[in-house]
């Protein structure tokens, strides 16, 4: 079967509240998305975001973004009222994300609501904490201890706590007992609404594409909690951190910054906790995309405090042994992986042995000849996801302005256009003609968006991940084009799913 999706960020969904949230415009996305035949919804991470306003630097690996979550169903539940937030100025600017505010807007609302709640706890939040076990009491208590330090890192906190010494931590979870309560509550709210909207989309014949990030932040309750999981040193400090070597997108390469996981470690107990968090991910998610796939057959180590990545070197990973420990333990994954940068043959060996569909993006395609693999024609297999671009890329007006001028003359030429401003759409269409068992595209190359509105410029801090839609670019001219392609190139969903609304 011949499927389709479009990628966007629950943060970037139409809302009078600064950010998307998991209310009444998602499920109206849901019933676009239906209107148009697609079968996928991309979200991305739903992780709190951290250094950079990035979901993928995130305090933990298992929580759900707070600012997602929707005061509308929080007041339908009687925990807040419209007054207790729908006076508050959200934002700066309609069409863009202001963080900092919402970190000084949202936590006091949502305080409000927990006050409400407090008096009255549903027997279903003890079975959510007591389901949540694995990760929640520290992150809940990492949190707390966060806010008392004023929001400072981990490893700015005194010695007891910053090495976790166990009376110290125990002592602490009493001291923050209330403001713990909080912080699951917290969660509470999000995972009951992400799973309210996952189970209509399903009911819809929706399938939604999650995402694992690869590394944890280093400011994370896993890195504090958990340290025997990361190559550390006596200090806590990372020996090396992650990043991506120099190449003709970034001369001095990626510097990620985060610490690297001690995967010798890892394989004395058969990854259990990669395990943890890959069951936890396939259950959020109808399809899970692995990010950097390439660092699970070999990871870039930079030595820690270099102030670029060009010095790293590449180092073993555990290569296909997690992979048989998930499918023995899992069974058949519904699993995308993200096998973009430095491919090398024994990467491609690690891919094919899992079976995982790989990723081809079109805006690749064109800088060099006929035998880019990127370009359609060069698909060894349907068993893979065409992108338009990712979340890291242009938008395709954007790509086309940047591109050089013999890029854009070759990707005329191979898709048959005349005039150069009939790139993006020509581009699209050539995904969803591609072999590819699936094809995506942000929402923004069907609305032909312009450069302003990529989500993300990686490596780069400032102005990322702060794109925004509004309720008018959703409209039934739109869903009615993007249906249309789906049927041209026989990857229509069939309706028969949305009989059980």
């Amino acid at each position: 079967m011949r499927e389709s999706g479009i990628l966007l960020p629950v943060s970037a969904l139409p809302s009078k509240h600064g950010i998307g949230k998991l209310g009444q415009a998602a499920y109206d996305f849901v019933d676009f998305l239906d209107s148009a035949g697609c079968h996928y919804w991309q979200v991305l991470p739903l992780t709190p975001t951290s250094y950079g306003d990035s979901p993928y630097q995130s305090p933990s690996c298992f929580a759900g973004n707070p600012y997602l979550i929707d005061f509308d169903i929080l007041a339908d539940r009687g925990w807040l009222s419209h007054a207790d937030y729908d006076g508050i100025v959200w934002d700066s600017a309609p069409d863009t994300i202001d963080y900092a505010l919402l970190w000084e807007q949202v936590i006091p609302v949502l305080r409000i609501a927990y006050q409400n709640f407090a008096k009255r706890k549903p027997a279903a939040f003890k079975a959510f904490c007591t389901a949540q076990k694995t990760w929640l009491p520290d992150y809940a208590l990492f949190m707390s201890l966060k806010d008392a330090h004023g929001g400072k890192a981990w490893d700015e906190w005194e010695p007891a706590l910053r090495f976790c010494q166990r009376e110290t931590v125990a002592a602490a979870r009493k001291t923050y007992s209330a403001e713990i309560e909080f912080w699951k509550f917290v969660q509470f709210c999000f995972f009951t609404q992400w799973e309210s909207l996952k189970q209509y989309a399903n009911q819809k014949g929706i399938r939604i594409i999650g995402d694992i990030p690869i590394y944890a932040a280093y400011d994370s309750a896993e890195v504090w909690a958990r340290p025997k999981l990361f190559q550390l040193d006596a200090e806590k400090k990372p020996i090396a951190v992650a990043g991506c070597p120099p190449d003709c997108f970034a001369v001095t390469g990626q510097l990620w910054g985060n610490p690297l996981w001690d995967w010798d470690a890892m394989a004395k107990d058969h990854y259990a906790w990669w395990l943890s968090r890959i069951g936890f991910t396939l259950q959020l998610y109808d399809v899970v995309r692995i990010d950097h796939f390439r660092g699970f057959e070999r990871y870039y180590a930079i030595p820690y405090g270099n102030e670029t990545a060009e010095h790293g070197k590449w180092k073993k990973g555990p290569d296909y042994a997690l992979w048989k420990a998930a499918k023995d333990t899992f069974g058949t994954m519904n699993v995308i992986a993200e096998d973009l940068g430095n491919i090398t043959p024994a990467v491609i060996r690690l891919l094919k042995r899992t079976g995982f569909p790989g990723m081809k993006v079109m805006q690749f395609a064109f800088d060099s000849d006929a035998e880019n693999p990127y370009l359609p024609h060069n698909f060894e297999t349907s068993n893979c996801v065409c992108y338009t671009g990712t979340h890291d890329n242009h938008t395709l007006r954007g790509w086309v302005k940047s591109n050089a001028p013999e890029t854009n003359a070759y990707a005329m030429r191979y898709l048959g256009v005349k005039k150069q401003k009939k790139l993006p759409q020509a581009v699209l269409c050539a995904a969803w003609r591609s072999t590819a068992k699936i094809a995506v595209a942000p929402f923004q190359d069907f609305v032909n968006a312009p450069p302003s509105d990529r989500i993300n410029t990686p490596s780069t801090l400032g102005g990322n991940w702060i794109y925004r839609t509004e309720t008018a670019d959703y409209t039934a001219e739109l869903a009615a084009k993007i249906r249309e392609m789906n049927q041209t190139y026989g990857r229509l969903r069939q309706p028969e799913s949305s009989e059980s609304n």
